[in-house]
């Protein structure tokens, strides 16, 4: 189901090593279940597994979940499916109900998912059923700790992949640790819900061999690293990037609240770029600080500590930052939300983006199991409720169950800063983004990363037809790691993929970026593009903005 998590591949990689043929499958673009089910039939012919997993770490997913595992039962019954992640255990009396899914793993998931391929009798963490339909739970015997996981880290990524895709569709995400020693009211993975599902009371740092081998692993193999842990230090992070060279790479690193000073030089020092997320929470220092004492919010930045922070990233030119937080959380009022925007126009003034977003229900959260302690009420609170948003959703519809204020002139106040605050974050991104484009405008082709492959290469053998498999596909990465796959040889009459930029148009994207091979003027590019691929001017334009706006083209 894409790159929900890494810790699907953290899981191919260990039961490789323990002698399993493990294979994962990054990418998951099929909308219709016609489409899905073109695609695992296929996708099943290739592998022939006698075991599937499915990652349900995001509860986002619960439907495609069920979709895919309803899609392998009917292709072949006697392949087992396996659910596990965050989102599975803890609904997993509701999933343990589907005669599609065969076992749930609880919790961490390296040996559990080792022992049922291995056919073990009474594999730990996993609930099956007995003859009669009930489930039956076995206890939480596996938990990963600081002392039992030096056998936990990336391998294999050269032989876990059923396609070029699948690899590049990795981002880079790299686990320090796991778990959290928090109970923000709003999320579902807090303290207690770790300590429910995976038996984790306290989160811990791998150890720095292990996240070096991780670097190592996939260093030659992704454009960027990507982190989301509280309690990695630069000193520990220096130690797990040694003897790896990542001075061509970008890094994006979430923070959960404002780092020292010595993790940001760190990471300047170490990346070409880098691309600092600080959650502070929301953005109204009076509703963080009550969250804060009542226990209902990690530790975050007071406005001074979040400014001083800002203003000492400044002296690192390949260093951006972005700051994170939640409109609508409890404890909102006028006064609140006129603090909250004050601040987005102090960050915004200083050039950092802001990432804002309401709150939203989270299986398990506080807020959501118990709105209205907060005068609030929640779209989605049981399974079926958040089942039943989710399969109604249209493709391509990223939406999530909200929470809302009951006081409905407080909740017209909190959507009116929301909106506020929307607008002035995208018009300020925008803004950062924005080149002007004129005839006289040198150019050149910035994309960094330029591979070629076969179509079986690229797509798989299992989604590429054979008597199209040795027709080229050239693919890029912008700088911002935008991704551009253009097979000019492959007519969309042939063979269609969404994925592919195909026939002409391939041809002709692949023709502007030669044109600016070496700095050039855009009226100059348009007068080769009319020449090599008979675009009339307008048109020739509308390819170099649409280049220009993917940033594979930027000013010379």
């Amino acid at each position: 189901m894409g790159e929900a998590t890494c810790g699907i591949l953290y899981l191919a990689g260990y039961l490789r090593r323990g002698g399993i043929e493990a294979f994962v499958r990054l990418y998951d673009g099929d909308e219709t279940e016609a489409e899905v089910t073109r695609s695992f039939e296929s996708l099943l012919r290739r592998v022939r597994p006698k075991l599937v997993g499915i990652s349900l770490k995001w509860f986002h997913h619960v439907d495609r979940a069920l979709l895919i595992a309803r899609v392998v039962r009917r292709i072949d019954p006697s392949i087992r499916v396996v659910v596990g992640g965050n989102s599975a255990s803890y609904w997993w009396k509701e999933l343990s109900g589907y005669d599609s899914i065969d076992h749930i793993v609880l919790g961490d998931g390296e040996v559990p998912l080792l022992a049922l391929c291995n056919g073990e009798e009474s594999p730990p963490n996993v609930v099956t059923r007995y003859p009669d339909g009930r489930p039956r739970r076995l206890p939480l015997a596996y938990v990963q700790r600081a002392t039992n996981t030096d056998d936990i880290h990336y391998s294999h990524f050269d032989d876990i992949f059923l396609s070029q895709m699948d690899l590049h569709s990795f981002s880079g995400w790299v686990a320090p640790g796991k778990g959290c020693g928090e109970n923000c009211l709003y999320c579902g993975g807090a303290r207690g819900n770790q300590k429910a599902d995976f038996g984790r009371a306290k989160p811990f740092l791998r150890a720095e061999e292990n996240v070096r081998r991780d670097h190592q692993e996939i260093a030659g193999r992704t454009w960027q690293m990507r982190y989301d842990f509280a309690g990695s230090t630069a000193g520990f992070l220096s130690s797990t990037w040694a003897g790896v060279d990542l001075s061509h790479h970008c890094c994006t690193y979430f923070l959960w609240g404002v780092p020292r000073v010595e993790l940001v030089a760190a990471l300047a020092a170490t990346f070409q770029r880098v691309y600092m997320v600080i959650d502070i929470g929301c953005f109204s220092e009076q509703q963080r600080l009550e969250q804060m004492g009542r226990g209902l919010l990690k530790p975050c930045a007071k406005d001074r500590e979040l400014l001083e922070v800002i203003d000492a990233c400044r002296k690192y030119p390949n260093l951006d930052i972005e700051i994170s937080g939640i409109g609508g959380l409890p404890f909102a009022s006028r006064a609140t939300l006129a603090e909250e925007l004050r601040l987005v126009e102090r960050i915004i003034d200083l050039d950092c983006v802001v990432g804002y977003q309401r709150l939203e229900a989270q299986p398990g959260a506080l807020v959501t199991e118990h709105p209205a302690r907060f005068d609030m009420v929640t779209e989605a609170k049981s399974f079926a409720e958040f089942l039943d948003y989710f399969e109604r959703r249209e493709p391509g519809d990223v939406s999530v169950p909200m929470i809302r204020f009951r006081d409905a002139g407080l909740e017209a106040a909190v959507q009116q800063t929301s909106d506020r605050v929307d607008a002035l974050a995208w018009k300020h991104r925008d803004a950062r983004k924005s080149v002007t484009v004129q005839d006289r405008t040198r150019l050149r082709n910035t994309a960094p990363w330029t591979q070629r492959f076969t179509l079986g290469d690229w797509l798989g053998s299992h989604r590429a037809p054979a008597k199209l498999a040795g027709e080229p596909v050239t693919v890029l990465r912008s700088v911002d790691g935008i991704t551009l796959s253009c097979a000019p040889s492959v007519s969309p009459r042939r063979f269609s993929e969404p994925t592919l930029t195909q026939g002409e148009d391939g041809a002709i994207l692949l023709a502007a970026l030669a044109a600016f091979e070496h700095p050039t003027t855009v009226s100059s590019a348009v007068s080769k593009l009319g020449a090599k691929a008979r675009l009339d001017p307008y048109s020739a334009r509308e390819v170099i903005d649409h280049l220009v706006d993917g940033r594979f083209l930027q000013p010379a």
